[in-house]
């Protein structure tokens, strides 16, 4: 539905890539289309830990030094980031803690 020909003979790559992906992985019953399960399957896969997909995404984006482990300035200076994030039930756990 993103990809319309409008007259061009190659297809761009990511059309290629998204093919592959539905033949391979997605359309798991090998039918052409994604039934129910086959598509919650792709949107929430059984196998993805979402806490610690966010966690990882939370300590790349602010780990300014790359060390591994976040600082209280680094998590000051990405303020937003974390309020905004799950992990964080939205800030809450910002504002209560032990040291």
């Amino acid at each position: 539905d993103m990809y319309s020909h409008d007259g061009d003979a190659d297809e761009p790559e990511w059309v290629k890539t998204e093919r592959e992906q539905f033949v391979e992985f997605r359309d798991k019953n090998r039918d052409g289309k994604m039934d129910k399960e086959e598509t919650k399957d792709w949107i929430l896969p059984s196998d993805y830990d979402h806490a610690e997909a966010e966690a990882r995404h939370l300590v790349y984006e602010s780990d300014q030094n790359k060390d591994g482990k976040l600082t209280k300035e680094e998590i000051v200076e990405k303020y937003d980031l974390f309020v905004g994030s799950q992990a964080t039930d939205f800030g809450e756990a910002l504002v209560r803690h032990d040291e």
